[in-house]
């Protein structure tokens, strides 16, 4: 367009505005134009519009999924620090919003999507401490024992001849502090000011970061602790507001027993602070995070149970140091149960005992006790989270980094890739144990490194991207967990499903009305049985589904049993009754490039199914669990990208899955109203003492039925375990 056009038009556009606006004049003035009367009388063309537009994000009452991390640690975790890690939560934050992020190891990491939720969840023990010590200007670090850490961050003292001085001092002061504390060498006061610190700036950052209907933060913080024996007992703890807050996250130096934890966040939604906690690693546990008896070897008992569940609706089942869901020793007949095992107890190479730390087991552990006529304390949802020790989630295997910073940063250090000859003549001499031989060649084994996995994600589905409408989730238990990829997975469960359902296109807004969803009992009703509507998508930018597959645990005889269903396959294949499978649908891939079968798998995979097996009268639960096709495990992706050969002795492929929560079918025989009230995942939480949540902890199908309130007994306070939290108020 010439000049002189553009002028023209230009000239033209305003006339035509100038024109517009008498026209309205007229509109309102003109008696001959229709509506001027009416207008006059009123003064005004149309009535107010009085609806008002909630100002943070638009209420979906189907819900939406969303992707979120809740293990997250930065510089203020006394590890993460000396594993070179500088990242603040404010970075963390970023990080999760897509912005790059500087790895320890001196290169920049970036998620290729944002997230939708993040948590900062850093060590409550020595919170801050040895951050602080490195700093050769403060207090604390004039105390002989901070020596090894003065400066250990600093720019020129990043290199990889520092990893074991670093290790040294990792080992030595966490002692060395204790020691000091006990005998009062160490000004306790002065840690406390410190943590008390790093939890504000902790705080300020989630709320700074926070845009409600984009992106949910949580004030958030780990509680370490073990048995004796060095079995994980690690929670994180997840607060809903942040308007009140403890002064000081709740440490093992508070109490080495879970329950003094739970007693501790009792005291504080008694002061109207409302929180739950998250269990993890509980493969690591050496089978103490789902026993039997509590920690003093007692029986478990209702108070326990109701404890226990009030305070821990969730649990972890998958993040970098393994997945938790079941064992090959504990589900012989399960093919997909070798799944990135990690054998040893927690930052140990102690094997840890399978039975009583496995997620599947723990759920059929529950309903022992609940036939022993005591209520279940393992009534949990599923999420996962990745455990990040540098600020950065590493959930894609082609790109995995690990999460202990310097220390397992490079495919050498996590020993993906044999270790170079110089490195290993040293490492030769100077400790051989830190070496295997795979193949005739020599690999790094400082710790366990080759076992991790880049995983996971906590997933929900909420009405709103916000606090309150995420945590409500957390506590209906309507969460779902991932190994990285972002798989959606829906799970129903009613006995007024019609077949045609899954055509419509209110199906979600149906299942809603006519069932209950992931993390709720079902009654059974005499002679009916229910239909489960199960409904996976595939990650856009992953890879497609091979099969969907319902997971029942039961007992029988007092016996443990449980079936794996595939309900749904790919590929219009059908699955055979007789054996509970899916033909294979012969995805493969290639160990030469990591390439895939293209046009093989589904995006989506839908169905309502009804169990063979069903009883009415039997005790039961049941949850999903959906693979993809396979695809090259990070070890592979790490070789190949060397110009290696793969490890024989690790996994070449993967399959990468999702899990739903569980729907707990509840017996129509008598007996159980004793365990369902005992049970707060069936009452609403309070967040307040005398108040109530407006989304309840958790839904039962039943005719007419109304959830029971809970009430705690006392039990006696955990050795150890803090009295009245001090408070802090309005932390922005």
């Amino acid at each position: 367009m010439t000049p002189r056009l553009a002028l023209t038009a230009l000239f033209a556009l305003l006339a035509a505005a100038g024109c517009a606006e008498q026209d309205l004049d007229d509109m309102q003035t003109n008696e001959n134009i229709g509506i001027a009367g009416a207008a006059r009388a009123q003064n005004s063309l149309l009535p107010v519009n009085r609806e008002i537009l909630e100002g943070d994000t638009i209420y979906n009452p189907d819900r939406n999924a969303y992707f979120g991390d809740l293990h997250v640690h930065t510089a203020y975790s006394f590890d993460a620090y000396v594993f070179g890690t500088t990242s603040t939560p404010d970075d963390a934050y970023r990080y999760a919003q897509g912005e790059p992020l500087p790895h320890p190891s001196g290169y920049e990491v970036q998620l290729q999507r944002p997230m939708d939720f993040y948590a900062v969840t850093d060590h409550a023990m020595l919170l801050g401490v040895v951050k602080e010590s490195a700093n050769t200007d403060s207090e604390f670090s004039r105390y002989e024992i901070t020596r090894p850490l003065h400066n250990i961050n600093a720019p020129d003292n990043m290199g990889p001849l520092t990893l074991t001085s670093r290790g040294e001092a990792f080992g030595n002061f966490l002692p060395a502090v204790l020691a000091g504390m006990l005998d009062g060498s160490v000004d306790t006061r002065l840690v406390e000011r410190i943590s008390k610190s790093a939890w504000k700036d902790t705080v300020r950052a989630a709320n700074d970061a926070y845009r409600p209907g984009e992106f949910t933060t949580f004030a958030a913080f780990e509680y370490t602790t073990s048995t004796d024996d060095r079995g994980n007992l690690h929670r994180n703890v997840i607060f809903r507001d942040t308007d009140r807050l403890p002064a000081v996250p709740f440490s093992r130096f508070n109490s080495q027993n879970p329950e003094g934890l739970w007693q501790w966040m009792d005291g504080l939604r008694e002061q109207g602070i409302e929180s739950l906690a998250i269990p993890h690693n509980s493969n690591g546990s050496n089978g103490q995070m789902f026993k039997l008896v509590d920690w003093a070897k007692n029986p478990i008992d209702d108070d326990y149970a109701a404890m226990r569940l009030r305070n821990e609706p969730l649990v972890e089942m998958t993040q970098v140091k393994g997945t938790s869901d079941t064992h090959p020793l504990l589900s012989k007949n399960d093919e997909w149960a070798d799944f990135e095992i990690a054998p040893y107890r927690v930052a140990t190479k102690l094997y840890s005992e399978p039975a009583g730390s496995y997620v599947r087991d723990g759920l059929l552990r529950g309903l022992e006790l609940q036939a022993g006529g005591v209520a279940n304390p393992y009534k949990f949802g599923l999420i996962g989270s990745s455990d990040t020790h540098t600020g950065a989630n590493s959930l894609d295997e082609s790109s995995f980094f690990s999460k202990a910073g310097m220390i397992d940063g490079t495919p050498e250090l996590r020993g993906s890739i044999p270790v170079s000859f110089l490195y290993g003549t040293a490492v030769k001499f100077t400790d051989p144990s830190m070496l295997t031989e795979v193949d005739g060649k020599n690999y790094l084994a400082s710790s366990s490194f080759e076992y991790w996995s880049a995983s996971g994600l906590a997933a929900v589905w909420a009405e709103k991207n916000t606090r309150e409408a995420i945590y409500d989730a957390f506590r209906r238990k309507e969460t779902f967990a991932t190994t990285g990829p972002r798989i959606k997975v829906r799970f129903f469960a009613g006995y007024d499903f019609a077949d045609d359902m899954l055509e419509r296109a209110d199906l979600t807004a149906k299942a809603y009305q006519h069932g209950v969803t992931m993390g709720s009992d079902l009654q059974a009703l005499p002679g009916k049985a229910p239909a489960f509507l199960v409904w996976a998508t595939a990650d856009p930018a992953g890879t497609r589904l091979q099969r969907v597959q319902v997971i029942k645990g039961w007992l029988q005889d007092g016996k443990h049993h449980e079936q794996v269903y595939d309900v749904a396959c790919s590929d219009g294949l059908e699955v055979d009754t007789d054996i509970h499978r899916c033909p294979d649908n012969g995805a493969s891939v290639s160990l030469s490039d990591c390439s895939i079968s293209a046009g093989v798998g589904a995006s989506e995979l839908k169905t309502l199914w009804r169990d063979p097996d069903f009883s009415a009268t039997q005790e039961a639960f049941y949850y999903v669990r959906v693979l993809e096709n396979p695809t090259c495990r990070w070890s592979t992706w790490d070789a190949l990208n060397a110009g290696e050969e793969p490890r024989s002795d690790l996994p070449k492929t993967l399959q990468e899955r999702a899990w739903s929560s569980p729907i707990w079918l509840r017996p129509s025989q008598t007996g159980q109203q004793k365990s369902a009230q005992a049970e707060p995942g069936n009452s609403q939480y309070s967040k307040a003492k005398g108040a109530q949540s407006p989304a309840a902890a958790s839904t039962s199908l039943t005719p007419d039925a109304t959830p029971p309130t809970v009430q705690a007994t006392p039990r006696p306070a955990a050795q150890g375990a803090a009295s009245d939290a001090d408070i802090m108020a309005g932390v922005r």
